[in-house]
């Protein structure tokens, strides 16, 4: 399992617990992440295959994965459990979200510098192997990289009006929204792009 999926050991854990249920029920692990301090927070991000999951299937996955945490008992503190989709600016966990994501503005991190940076900022082009391929700016010029997948500590995509845009039509094509919802945000993001120029 990638360590962009659960990083810490206890992640890894939790994740190796939680995983059969979750696709017995239909879904994906997307990513999970125990956050301490002052309160603990079990942050599990799930999705159906196709990359949706409704507000209902949130609250089913919380209910069976609760009651399955409490069997186990892998967090010795008191915790909250958080079921949720991974938003449209979604960290990128597997290698396969970097094709299915393909033409969108991602950020990446890696563990190790990569000449002489950690941070890549740009437009992904998919996988070559088990290369993330990502088109950055290099001294004013666009040019393709490739990251091996496990050098990379973080991903996800950046908020831009074109995503947006686009899984909202997305949603729009699959009968979830509306058309006089989609018009809503087309007329906001039409009006938010005016006001840059």
């Amino acid at each position: 399992m990638s360590d962009l999926i659960a990083r810490a050991a206890m992640d890894r854990r939790i994740a190796e617990i939680i995983t059969p249920t979750v696709e017995d029920m239909g879904f994906e692990v997307v990513r999970v992440r125990l956050m301490t301090g002052k309160e603990s927070i079990l942050q599990i991000m799930a999705q159906k295959p196709d990359g949706t999951i409704e507000i209902d299937e949130c609250g089913e996955l919380s209910t069976a994965l609760s009651a399955l945490l409490d069997v186990e008992d892998p967090i010795v503190d008191n915790y909250t459990l958080e079921v949720s989709s991974p938003g449209i600016d979604r960290p990128l966990t597997r290698l396969k979200d970097f094709d299915q994501w393909d033409g969108y503005e991602a950020k990446l991190e890696t563990e190790e510098l990569i000449d002489g940076r950690r941070r890549f900022k740009g437009i992904l082009q998919g996988t070559e192997g088990s290369e993330v391929l990502i088109e950055i700016e290099e001294k004013g010029a666009p040019v393709t990289i490739g990251l091996q997948f496990d050098w990379l500590t973080d991903a996800k995509l950046v908020l831009t009006d074109e995503l947006i845009r686009d899984v909202l039509r997305d949603r729009k094509d699959a009968g979830e929204i509306d058309e006089k919802q989609f018009d809503v945000v087309e007329t906001v993001l039409d009006g938010s792009n005016e006001e840059k120029n």
